[in-house]
């Protein structure tokens, strides 16, 4: 028997799917979530580009960040039909998890069978630079809750579900394969996501990476959960806007980060529409 909540759910992503229907009748084969400084220009990217703003859309919460547009694109893009998000929503606005993963829950019910999940991140690993992107291969969540959290519906996705390969493996290997041709810096990593909103302690940097982690950020993981739960293959691609080496740390200015997000994204978009083309 699934429970009220579960059944509020249900009927909550039915009504924000049909809302966007309502305005784009297409269906869309890839769901896309662009983190901090990374939107840009990709509406005008987008063949017959439609916007929609996240205040049009019910049940959608509201993207508080300074950086982020807080509107779906949707259109053609890469030879497929995409559903995109300019803008995501962290725990650490107040957002719960559940709020925070319903837009995954919305693409899959209209239609997407893969999710491309984009985000800013701090590097521990020292081989990293700023600039460069990272395939994520694995994540540690460490932001102290779970989307799954609650009474499960098997309508969305089963009790337990298997995280061995939340990141699709040929999508990372093909990824790099794609940044090798295209010239872009690439490394494949373990992002851990934080809850944030402050940044680390020299002390945690040192045990984040020894923990395994190459990069770290605030968002994510309750998104890549989600969509594993929902049986949605997964590409992770997220760029280093700051380093994060607790032997030779200084004070982050947060225009410096985006600074950073907003040059490398046209590789990681250049990236992922190549990555795209391919499948």
């Amino acid at each position: 028997m699934v429970s009220g909540s579960m059944q509020e759910l249900n009927e909550r992503i039915h009504e924000a799917a049909e809302a966007i229907r309502s305005k784009w009748d297409r269906q869309p084969k890839v769901g896309v979530i662009l983190g901090t400084g990374l939107g840009g220009s990709l509406e005008a990217e987008i063949d017959s580009a439609i916007t929609i703003p996240y205040g049009d859309i019910p049940h959608f919460s509201e993207a508080t960040v300074t950086s982020h547009a807080g509107q779906l694109v949707c259109g053609q893009w890469a030879g497929t039909t995409i559903v995109a998000m300019e803008g995501r929503f962290h725990y650490y606005e107040g957002h719960s998890m559940q709020e925070i993963t319903f837009p995954v829950r919305v693409m899959r019910e209209l239609g997407a069978d893969l999710l491309v999940v984009s985000a800013a991140c701090g590097a521990m690993n020292p081989h990293y630079t700023i600039g460069d992107l990272v395939i994520v291969e694995d994540h540690i969540n460490l932001m102290g809750d779970n989307p799954l959290i609650g009474p499960n519906d098997d309508r969305l996705g089963p009790r337990f579900p298997d995280m061995c390969q939340p990141y699709d493996q040929d999508l990372v290997a093909l990824a790099q394969q794609v940044g090798l041709a295209e010239g872009i810096s690439c490394h494949r990593g373990v992002y851990v996501a934080v809850a944030g909103p402050n940044l680390e302690t020299r002390a945690e940097y040192r045990f984040l990476r020894t923990i395994g982690a190459d990069v770290v950020g605030m968002s994510t993981v309750p998104e890549v959960i989600v969509a594993a739960h929902a049986g949605l293959r997964v590409l992770g691609v997220v760029a280093v806007t700051d380093m994060c080496l607790p032997d030779a740390l200084t004070p982050v200015n947060l225009d410096e980060i985006i600074e950073a997000a907003n040059l490398t994204a046209p590789k990681l978009r250049r990236l992922v529409h190549q990555v795209l083309i391919k499948l």
